[in-house]
């Protein structure tokens, strides 16, 4: 009987281990929100082209903003600049 008690309390340490030290997060893949700019362009997107326009996400390692064209989706650091 001590030994099937010792050996449950094993199991239950080892599932609570695993449940501690698992790595599983709620962001992407790479722990990085969808809408992070990690380089930006210079050139001057159309008003025409832009779908959409989106701060970056607080969690970003660079600000700037997401523009959304028919095409892709390109950064800019600052608004003025589009």
């Amino acid at each position: 009987m001590e030994m099937k008690m010792s050996c449950v309390c094993l199991v239950l340490g080892l599932v609570l281990l695993m449940t501690v030290s698992s790595d599983a997060g709620t962001g992407g893949t790479d722990g990085h929100p969808d809408n992070c700019c990690f380089s930006f362009v210079t050139f001057k997107i159309p008003d025409e082209e832009i779908l959409k326009v989106e701060r970056s996400h607080p969690d970003c390692p660079k600000k700037g903003f997401v523009i959304t064209t028919p095409r892709s989706r390109f950064c800019k650091k600052d608004l003025q600049e589009i």
